[in-house]
């Protein structure tokens, strides 16, 4: 399986980004894709994940109601629409197959490919 994020880039506070995550592969029901994020010298960050056959979706609270994760009309892409970015959001964000085990913890996941670069400029 091999996950690919993009759409990083630099934007003001108060701005818009979408996040795509290309996947390529075989992922199983019970899976989910999962966006991460990590700010050099940080911790790696849980953000928010949908199930692979269904439409629930989970947010950390600093996210919620400003970021929505989705499923694209092609099957295999997952977006993260993100919307009143702060300086804080700013992050390596990366797409990651989750095994659905405890799905708000980063160690659930498995990252499968480059992050991209989130930017916001206060």
């Amino acid at each position: 399986v091999q996950l690919q994020a993009s759409g990083g880039g630099l934007v003001q506070a108060g701005g818009s980004l979408r996040l795509s995550c290309t996947v390529s592969g075989r992922i199983y029901s019970s899976h989910l894709i999962g966006w991460l994020r990590q700010v050099p010298g940080k911790e790696r960050e849980f953000v928010a994940a949908i199930r692979w056959n269904d439409p629930r979706t989970y947010y950390t609270d600093s996210v919620k109601g400003r970021f929505t994760v989705s499923r694209g009309n092609a099957k295999n892409t997952v977006y993260l629409q993100m919307s009143s970015l702060k300086p804080e959001d700013t992050a390596v964000y990366y797409c990651a197959r989750g095994l659905g085990r405890d799905l708000y913890e980063v160690r659930d996941y498995d990252i499968r490919g480059q992050g991209t670069l989130v930017t916001v400029s206060s």
